[in-house]
């Protein structure tokens, strides 16, 4: 690993792209911690410890929100937009054939993802601002139109700002900027929560302790050995004749299936998916129609009981698994490929049949990656449960997120020094 490490450093294109990267992240931090006027901090940080559906919003905000800086929406907006037209692009056909126009396609797709982000920022900062409003704890010391517009612009930009620093990281080849933004978010927060949980800990928490440390490494190692896992589908290419009798092919391979194609993208579809209904109640807690507050009250109250947040959570976790797996991984056109190249699995006749073979052996696999995925993700709920503290709210998805991206960026990184060592031959 060390030398892995060391071999990076020597090449100078990886090394500007590291010092780069760093430099951004301490850009990140330094933004992250440049408050917003008229906001009573103490108030808004246990508001939002009291709430663990808002503790996942603060996790994919990176943080900031809980500090309600200048980018306090951090990259939620962008990862919405991103899910809106990946949704999009399996029901709108003319999106379809524009993603398959290759890269030209995707960049125009890009653009339109940008564009949205704005929007969305508006609509994402209008409701947490009056959610705060609405708050008892009295966050918002300052309820102006003029500094709710300044509030709301201010935060828009910050969003637009850290989505143009993510491209920014992606361009250097080390890493996705996105996730590497939550990835400095999420370490950022470690001090903190662990301070906190120093300062009210007592020596009749140490079992308690254990088994979080327990969750924890288990989750880094389960992470790191299923996310490199494969299933390797023989793959058999036919000889051919060639001008003047010269033999080509009959090469044996393997097709790599990976056993979760997803990433942590089902992760991010089911928070998104439970933040809805706790976000859209948080306005109709003080409806003057009795039934609709009662309602709101029940979904908050709901949201909030243990067992019930983490079997939702669990199944949107299963079921996104399935779906995103669904819209990268395209068994037909796999097997049309391999018909066109000459090329057949062992035992399966090539078009169709090798189509539902494939259909039905990632659908194994997806069998266990999904209740991988989801049992990783409600383990420390299980834990939070039994021991009753707020730290371990995110736990879970916390150090899902920062293992995969650690092991994405190392690859890139690998890559980058493997191909400059190949043009110094």
């Amino acid at each position: 690993m060390w030398d892995k490490i060391l071999n990076s450093w020597k090449v100078k294109d990886v090394r500007n792209g590291l010092l780069f990267v760093l430099a951004v992240m301490i850009i990140f931090r330094v933004a992250a911690h440049i408050p917003l006027p008229g906001i009573d901090l103490v108030a808004l940080r246990r508001f939002f410890e009291a709430n663990q559906v808002l503790g996942m919003l603060s996790l994919f905000s990176g943080g900031t929100i809980s500090n309600f800086s200048v980018i306090a929406l951090g990259v939620a907006p962008y990862i919405t937009a991103s899910i809106i037209f990946q949704l999009l692009t399996m029901i709108v056909p003319k999106l379809e054939e524009i993603q398959k126009e290759g890269e030209s396609g995707q960049q125009r797709i890009n653009q339109w993802t940008r564009i949205l982000t704005v929007p969305l920022s508006i609509l994402q900062a209008l409701a947490l601002i009056s959610m705060l409003r609405q708050s008892q704890m009295q966050i918002l010391t300052q309820t102006d139109i003029f500094h709710i517009v300044a509030l709301v612009c201010t935060v828009t930009a910050g969003t637009m700002f850290l989505m143009w620093l993510g491209e920014l990281i992606s361009e250097k080849k080390v890493g996705n900027g996105i996730s590497l933004l939550i990835f400095a978010g999420i370490l950022a927060s470690l001090p903190q929560s662990a301070s906190r949980f120093l300062a009210t800990y007592d020596q009749s928490q140490w079992l308690y302790v254990v088994i979080y440390l327990a969750i924890a490494i288990f989750t880094i190692v389960a992470v790191v050995f299923v996310n490199e896992a494969e299933r390797n589908i023989p793959v058999q290419y036919a000889r051919q004749v060639r001008g003047q009798g010269t033999l080509s092919g009959g090469v044996a391979t393997h097709l790599p299936l990976k056993l979760i194609m997803a990433g942590v993208i089902p992760i991010i579809f089911a928070i998104s998916m439970l933040l809805i209904p706790s976000l859209l109640a948080q306005f109709f807690v003080q409806a003057r129609t009795e039934w609709m507050q009662m309602a709101a009250q029940w979904i908050l109250a709901t949201m909030q009981i243990a067992w019930v947040y983490g079997l939702l959570y669990f199944l949107l976790v299963f079921a996104f698994t399935y779906f995103y797996t669904a819209v990268i991984f395209h068994p037909d056109k796999i097997a049309e490929n391999l018909q066109k190249q000459g090329g057949f699995i062992p035992g399966i006749r090539p078009g169709k049949p090798t189509s539902e073979y494939l259909g039905l052996v990632i659908n194994r696999l997806n069998l266990f990656g999904a209740t991988f995925l989801g049992a990783i993700a409600v383990l420390p709920q299980l834990a939070r449960g039994a021991g009753g503290s707020q730290l371990l709210a995110i736990g879970g998805t916390s150090l899902l997120i920062v293992v995969s991206v650690v092991i994405e960026s190392v690859k890139q990184v690998e890559a980058q020094v493997t191909m400059r060592q190949y043009d110094d031959y």
